[in-house]
């Protein structure tokens, strides 16, 4: 399965594997774990809705399978989502973008890594799109665990060897 669409019914949270995205309304709860990847969040607080999506690659290069694995396809496809589920309502997202790390900084390159790269294009995929950024917490060389509430927009963000943060 690459992608989940939530009613918002039942209970505990929604997991997104690498790749995967997927969008809910609350009392939903979606969560993820990333490394280099990105977690891109698009929020409506008014409506209560959530899309997330797990970024691993910045473009797609016309693959069109895992819309959620490219910045460049994710953004997309999780605004068309989330206007599915708001029906006739309109939507005002706004984004949390999270991960990124650095995950093998004992290799050095002349390049930007794969997650400095991802956050560049989850960066880029959102200006485009004119969604702005209300919170960030990427780069470091540490994985993230993600759990966010779609009633509220909160992010409970846990960083190993970290205290919990609140986004």
């Amino acid at each position: 399965m690459n992608s989940i669409d939530a009613s918002g019914k039942g209970g505990g949270a929604i997991a997104v594997a690498i790749g995967e995205l997927a969008v809910a309304k609350a009392p939903a709860q979606l969560r993820t774990l990333l490394g280099s990847c990105v977690g891109v969040l698009l929020l409506d607080r008014r409506l209560q809705l959530v899309g997330l999506a797990h970024v691993v690659l910045p473009e797609s290069r016309g693959e069109a399978e895992l819309p959620g694995k490219y910045a460049d396809t994710a953004i997309p496809e999780l605004l068309r989502r989330l206007h599915t589920i708001a029906g006739t309502q309109v939507i005002q997202p706004v984004a949390k973008i999270l991960g990124g790390a650095n995950m093998f900084p004992q290799i050095t390159s002349n390049q930007p890594s794969i997650g400095d790269q991802n956050v560049q294009a989850v960066e880029r995929a959102l200006q485009q799109a004119r969604i702005a950024v209300v919170a960030r917490h990427c780069g470091g060389t540490a994985g993230r665990r993600l759990l966010v509430d779609a009633a509220s927009g909160n992010v409970h963000l846990e960083i190993l060897g970290s205290e919990p943060i609140q986004l």
